[in-house]
């Protein structure tokens, strides 16, 4: 699966439709192999990520938990410092 996509459910507050798509542009890159389509292909590009996008939001309105909602800023950190760790950055 692409690194790219984060985790969206479980959030206080929760994800947003930017988030939702940006998941969906994401994932069909990965299975399409395009960062960009085509004029031919960009019709159908973006009708793959609409239709991502609204199955992604469904999923996550009918997911339930017993779980605490993540913090967006923790998980930041967390992500920041395994990067730190991993590659060396500051």
């Amino acid at each position: 699966m692409c690194r790219n996509i984060k985790v969206l459910f479980n959030f206080d507050p929760p994800a947003t439709d930017e988030e939702i798509r940006n998941a969906a542009v994401q994932f069909v890159r990965k299975l399409s192999g395009y960062t960009h389509p085509s004029q031919a292909n960009e019709a159908a590009f973006e009708k793959a990520v609409d239709e991502t996008a609204a199955a992604a939001k469904k999923l996550l309105h009918s997911l339930t938990t017993n779980a605490e909602p993540r913090d967006r800023e923790e998980e930041a950190r967390r992500a920041h410092e395994r990067a730190v760790k991993r590659f060396g950055i500051s």
